[in-house]
This record gives structure tokens, sequence and C-alpha cells, in this order.
């Protein structure tokens, strides 16, 4: 018997017959404190820019947040009245049809979406190709990202976020400041694999 064969022997026999219970009792107490706080305090960390309006300034908030930015592009479900106030170019992704990534990847342009949850613990922005938010795609090219929180939104941890969404298995992107990198003199660089700026707006 060679090495190999051993070694896939040995793996074969200790591979478990039956089915193997899995614990589920995951910590489900939120933290102490505001969970806005929290979420701030995370995201302001990792170098994201946050707002926080109240609902019936949303509009404002998102054109003082697009000041000087000639176009925006958005997912095909986003409300049109939180760019009521914004002046530039709207485009709707998939209107008529889907935008190309030479389209999202132009100078000035910048991306307005919203978020299926975002998580307070670890400073998360979970989104997953709902209406608000749109393909993934339309997030991750533009260098300009600005991302729409509702305080009904934000859960304690990652078990609470999962139980959120409306169907766990559509496409998930995990949003947690900047896109940066580190090389292996932790020399930190941005918008490497995805957008070099994040401005999230929290709404209530």
């Amino acid at each position: 018997m060679s090495a190999r064969d051993e070694i896939l022997a040995r793996i074969r026999a200790a591979r478990p017959t039956g089915s193997v219970p899995v614990p589920r009792d995951y910590e489900t107490d939120p933290p102490a404190g505001d969970l806005i706080e929290l979420l701030v305090d995370r995201l302001v960390d990792y170098r994201a820019t946050v707002r926080r309006c109240a609902p019936d300034e949303l509009a404002g908030a998102l054109a003082g947040l697009l000041d000087g930015v000639p176009e925006v592009a958005v997912p095909s479900g986003l409300p049109g009245g939180w760019l009521a106030a914004y002046p530039g170019r709207v485009r709707r992704d998939g209107d008529p049809d889907p935008l190309a990534v030479t389209e999202l990847d132009a100078p000035g342009l910048a991306v307005v979406s919203g978020c299926a949850v975002a998580v307070a613990q670890t400073g998360t922005l979970i989104l997953d190709a709902g209406p608000e938010q749109g393909r993934r795609l339309l997030t991750l090219v533009p260098d300009h990202h600005v991302c729409v929180v509702r305080a009904e939104q934000i859960v304690a941890g990652v078990p609470q976020a999962l139980r959120r969404l409306a169907d766990p298995t559509r496409p998930l992107t995990m949003i947690a400041g900047p896109s940066a990198t580190s090389d292996i003199e932790l020399n930190r660089v941005e918008g490497v694999h995805g957008p070099r700026r994040l401005d999230v707006l929290l709404v209530g």
C-alpha cells in the first residue's frame, strides 16, 4: 500500500457513517448598548464615512453626499424618491439594458444602493441582490459606493443577520468599509477589489 492509499484509507475509516449533530445554540442575546452606535463605531474604524438622518431627510442627505458627482448608477428597484434632490444624471441598471462594466467603471460615477441587513458587532453590510441592491457587479465596480441602511435593518450578530435574509442561497456581498488589502509589510491599499470610498447613510 502506498502512503497515499494509507492516508485515504484512514480518512475513510474516520469518516462518520451516520448523521452528526451540529450545535445551533449560537449567541442570540444582543450586546449591551445601542446597536446603531456600535455599527457606526465599527464602520468608522474600517474607514467608512457614516452619516445619520431622519427618514424625511433622506433625499437631501443623499444629495449632500453626492455633491459634485455628475452621475450615479442605481439598482432597478431603488425607490425614486431617494434621489429626488440629486441634480445629476441617474442611470438605472436594466433600464432598458444592464450597465456594462466599462460604464460602471467610468471616472466620477458613484453607485447608490440599499442593503438587506447590517451587523453591528462586525460592522458588516450584507447585500443579497434584492431590488434595492441589484447585481453584485453594480456595487463592486464603481469607485464610490453610497449605501443606505435603515435603523430597523441593524441586528447584533451574524446568526441574527442570516435569519433576516429572505433567501440565504442568493448571492451575498458582505461589506465592511472600503475595499482594502495589505501586503506582507502591512502597507494598506484601498480600492483594489471594490469601491475605494464607502459612504453609509443611516436612516432613523
